[in-house]
């Protein structure tokens, strides 16, 4: 059976795995070396300059009395100061918590309370969002944030008066780089790094605890995936706030003392301009992007680029040879992981994927098998199982979910963690994704929690039971569509409820389709057969929110 085998750390001892170590080994050695583009900004920074500025940002953190494992909200969209802001965390031994720009009302509210980030950074956007939710009489957690540190987007003196009349302190992000450098010891690598969040299944999102050796093996990964060396350009258009471009992207260019290349979004009609003009060499697609590029019209310059590797997840296998001689792409390479477990599953560089494979084992670091989701048993190879992953190698999973100790000992019974997805293996070691056993949806690259979705739509007052699930999208490589089947006391508009939602929900949580039905079908101890639902799907009385009458 083959195995993944290709992984070598850069940084050979697992006591230098920080982010800090890596930034200050890379502008100690090559101080000189790009390190950082963001090319709408017109910024470029040297490794010794980005360590510069993220050490005075440290310091300017720890002379506001922000202290070692204290947490540190990040709401912005991409930029370099979003960059520098996360670094500086990781100089001072601070916990970054990136929160998803999307998010509001009560999504905004929980995730703040389970962090308990009492410091944030945020766009000049935001600040309504969060005066919106001021109570300090409550005890959710936005009451509790001490500062924020506002990035000027075209409003910052009007986000600052926002904030302050709520409540709060805030002053211009651009004081923190005039700070004094904080030259701080480096976090150990098993102390906490960030807490991202997850969509929750049966419950609300949870924060997911990852220790900086974690975050660090991730990048670590991603590295030997692409083959990542110093002279290579990675370019990430996906939100900073989600690990694809944090762990999968721009730290990865950091462990090869590569350079990052960060976009504010992604424009499939410039993707190819952006790989030209910035000399990307590696850059990644999550979900629909792949697709969305394929079908630009094509251009004889198309191969007038120095792009040669693409991390997809996942490949769209229908269009990816073709896809290669368009652009001159040498490969795609993939992997299936989570943000609890790192990715235990590589593809290797260059090698024929068999259609549909997501990869390899990596056998030198983790232990996975497939297994029944009842008895834990292990399947036999060819029959679909859930997968559960323990690591061979200290901290190179995450520590738990932050807050939650009863999901945490729930999800790592029996020894394993259990990812609650379904896969399959061939004969010769690779895997395959079929379907998850859980609820969870993705829809445009973001994961979506069927339970908060539920929570919103239950608000509206004619809805008595509602039950939301994902229907498939109708492109190649394409994710999921919400679908809200709703049990209504009164007659209810559908796009009067999708109205309801707007402000309640972020824009892609948001359900395409309302099936209004008598009853929801259940099992005799009243769970809702989600899988019923899905096996029935869009039926003709379902509203379409994209097809109605404007």
């Amino acid at each position: 059976m083959d195995v993944y085998t290709d992984l070598t750390p850069n940084f050979a001892d697992p006591d230098d795995w920080t982010l800090a170590t890596v930034l200050r080994t890379h502008a100690t050695r090559t101080p000189d070396a790009p390190c950082l583009f963001a090319p709408e900004e017109d910024v470029e920074l040297t490794y010794a300059q980005a360590l510069a500025e993220a050490e005075k940002i440290a310091g300017s953190f720890d002379a506001a009395a922000v202290q070692r494992g204290d947490r540190v909200a990040i709401m912005a969209q991409n930029s370099s100061r979003l960059v520098l802001s996360w670094w500086a965390t990781a100089m001072g031994g601070t916990v970054q918590v990136p929160i998803n720009t999307n998010y509001e009302g009560e999504f905004l509210k929980h995730q703040f309370t389970v962090a308990d980030a009492r410091w944030a950074v945020i766009d000049d956007d935001y600040a309504t969002r969060f005066a919106a939710v001021a109570d300090h009489d409550s005890a959710n957690g936005v009451n509790r944030v001490e500062k924020f540190w506002v990035i000027d987007t075209g409003s910052l003196d009007a986000a600052i008066s926002t904030l302050t009349a709520a409540g709060f302190q805030a002053e211009p992000w651009d004081r923190l780089p005039a700070g004094e450098p904080l030259n701080a010891p480096a976090p150990a690598p098993a102390d906490l790094g960030a807490i991202f969040f997850t969509s929750g299944t049966t419950g609300p999102s949870k924060g997911v605890a990852m220790p900086h050796a974690q975050l660090y093996f991730f990048a670590q990964e991603v590295v030997s995936l692409t083959r990542l060396t110093a002279v290579d350009r990675y370019l990430t258009a996906t939100p900073l706030f989600h690990g694809n471009a944090q762990f999968m992207a721009v730290f990865p260019a950091l462990v090869a003392g590569a350079s990052a290349v960060i976009r504010r979004k992604f424009s499939a009609s410039r993707w190819i301009d952006h790989v030209r003009d910035s000399e990307v060499t590696v850059t990644n697609f999550v979900g629909v992007m792949m697709d969305f590029a394929w079908k630009q019209t094509p251009r004889e310059n198309d191969l007038d680029n120095k792009l040669r590797c693409i991390y997809a997840a996942p490949i769209a296998s229908t269009i990816a040879e073709d896809f290669k001689k368009r652009y001159g792409v040498e490969t795609f390479v993939n992997a299936f992981g989570l943000t609890e477990t790192s990715a235990p599953i590589l593809s290797p560089y260059n090698v024929e994927i068999p259609p549909g494979a997501a990869g390899l084992q990596a056998s030198d670091w983790f232990d996975i098998r497939l297994v029944d989701p009842d008895t834990d048993r292990e399947v036999p190879i060819g029959e679909v199982g859930e997968l559960v992953v323990r690591p061979k190698s200290p901290y190179i999973c995450s520590m738990g979910y932050y807050g939650m100790p009863e999901k945490t000992v729930e999800t790592w019974r029996n020894l394993w963690f259990h990812t609650g997805d379904a896969l399959r293996r061939d004969d010769a070691g690779w895997y395959y994704f079929v379907d998850r056993y859980k609820d969870a949806l993705r829809r445009r690259g973001e994961n979506i929690s069927s339970y908060e979705v539920e929570q919103v739509v239950l608000a509206h007052p004619g809805v008595h039971e509602c039950a939301v699930i994902g229907v498939p999208a109708d492109v190649d490589a394409g994710e999921d569509e919400v679908l809200a089947a709703i049990v209504v006391t009164e007659t209810v508009d559908p796009a009067e409820l999708l109205a309801f939602c707007d402000g309640r929900i972020p824009a892609f949580a948001r359900p395409r389709y309302i099936r209004t039905v008598d009853a929801l079908p259940k099992t005799p101890s009243e769970k809702v057969r989600k899988a019923v639902l899905r096996d029935e799907g869009i039926t003709p009385d379902t509203f379409d929110a994209e097809r109605a009458p404007v």
